[in-house]
């Protein structure tokens, strides 16, 4: 099981601030993410990185810029204004919005469930999609919040106030392994193997396994991992550099 480790300060989250650094120039990310809301710079994204260290630090440089590509990806999508005849191409228009735009209204009570969890939700509080990776359902904001130090389950609206922590947030979700799913850090660094059932069901290292790990439930056939139609070659043109479809979000 992967162990997180939070650096909030020190030499452990300087090292990992430089080697974020190292991949990627605030003047790329600004190419990347040229109309990414004021809640998202460069530098949130450096200082949330500093809370984990493992994060595109693994293998070599290919496969270190692999994993960044492959979070890119996911985030634009997550998080995107765009459409399939927007200027540029929609995924210029990644990290545009900060919430579930469908959700605002406050009907989306899907989300407000802890589960089996012993993360219950707040009465009067929202647990639909927000950041990065649209973090949603109260039993994820009430893990988060209790692994990042942060008052996630009683002030959910924090993920969208605050950049450091909506960052945060989304580098947690992706490096965190929760049984049976691994985590995505995993899987693109090439730390995770398929058992039996898995390869019957079609699950396979790669980045569709990413797919199914965040919205397998709505955008891979069944189980499987890889994408079902044009919702899961959103997520995957980007990360390869091919052009966008027609998008639709969706929260975790």
């Amino acid at each position: 099981m992967l162990i997180l480790t939070l650096a909030s300060s020190g030499p452990a989250r300087q090292q990992a601030d430089q080697g974020l650094s190292s991949l990627l120039s605030k003047q790329q990310y600004e190419q990347l993410f040229p109309h990414h809301h004021a809640l998202y710079t460069y530098e949130a994204l450096i200082r949330a990185a500093g809370s984990f260290p493992g994060f595109a630090a693994s293998g070599d440089r290919q496969l270190r810029l692999r994993e960044l590509a492959a979070f890119f990806a996911h985030i634009a999508h997550e998080t995107t204004n765009g459409w399939s005849g927007a200027k540029g191409g929609p995924y210029v228009w990644g990290l545009f919005y900060t919430e579930e735009q469908a959700c605002l209204d406050g009907h989306c009570t899907q989300y407000n469930t802890g589960g089996t969890s012993p993360y219950k939700p707040v009465p009067g509080k929202s647990y639909y999609g927000r950041g990065p990776l649209q973090l949603t359902y109260a039993y994820n904001y009430g893990l988060a919040g209790a692994e990042l130090d942060l008052p996630l389950l009683t002030d959910p609206g924090m993920v969208s106030r605050d950049g450091v922590v909506a960052f945060r947030t989304a580098l947690w979700f992706w490096m965190k392994a929760q049984t049976p799913k691994p985590s995505c850090h995993e899987v693109m660094c090439g730390k995770w193997q398929p058992t039996a059932a898995d390869q019957a069901a079609l699950r396979r290292p790669g980045f569709g396994m990413t797919i199914n790990i965040i919205n397998g439930g709505v955008e891979c056939a069944g189980d499987a991992p890889g994408p079902k139609g044009k919702r899961g070659k959103n997520r995957i043109l980007p990360a390869y550099g091919g052009p966008a479809g027609n998008h639709r979000r969706k929260g975790l």
